[in-house]
């Protein structure tokens, strides 16, 4: 996933949680807990799970160390967390 993440992720065709096509021009996002595309919906039920505050902000520092490494491009893939996108 190294050399192609952005196209893999922002063009997903469905969300990873709940399974609901994703259209080129709907919203998505990534998820807190796992990384993968979603839908809103799901984000909204991920932001109403009691450990969500602590589970995004150990995320995104873990992102940030680790995609800078992996993917030079620290500030893209954890932005997408927590910016709805489009294809």
């Amino acid at each position: 996933m190294k050399d192609n993440w952005e196209k893999t992720l922002s063009c997903a065709i469905q969300c990873e949680k709940c399974g609901n096509k994703l259209d080129p021009t709907d919203q998505r996002i990534l998820s807190a807990y796992d990384h993968q595309p979603i839908c809103m919906a799901c984000k909204l039920e991920e932001e109403d799970r009691p450990d969500y505050a602590e589970v995004s902000k150990d995320m995104i520092g873990q992102c940030l160390a680790e995609s800078e490494i992996l993917y030079s491009d620290p500030g893209g893939y954890c932005f997408y967390h927590f910016y709805p996108f489009k294809c």
